[in-house]
């Protein structure tokens, strides 16, 4: 394979390693730890991603659109 064919897989094979990253940022944890975990174990990782609890949820049950939510209600 060329340099070229070589090159395109890292890349794909990084910017995939971004979705668990996301999945796992959007719930609280940590977007670096899960990008690290995902780029070297990433079936582990998009499943552990999506299994792990949700750390922004509010107690009471409702979620604030935005971090200034609480001041306009």
């Amino acid at each position: 394979m060329s340099a070229l064919w070589w090159i395109l897989i890292v890349v794909i094979w990084i910017v995939i390693a971004f979705w668990p990253a996301r999945v796992a940022g959007r719930k609280g944890h940590s977007f670096i730890g899960y990008f690290i975990f995902s780029l070297f174990f990433f079936p582990a990782a998009i499943i552990v991603a999506y299994l792990v609890h949700d750390r922004t949820q509010v107690p009471g049950g409702k979620r604030p659109l935005s971090a200034n939510a609480e001041r306009w209600t």
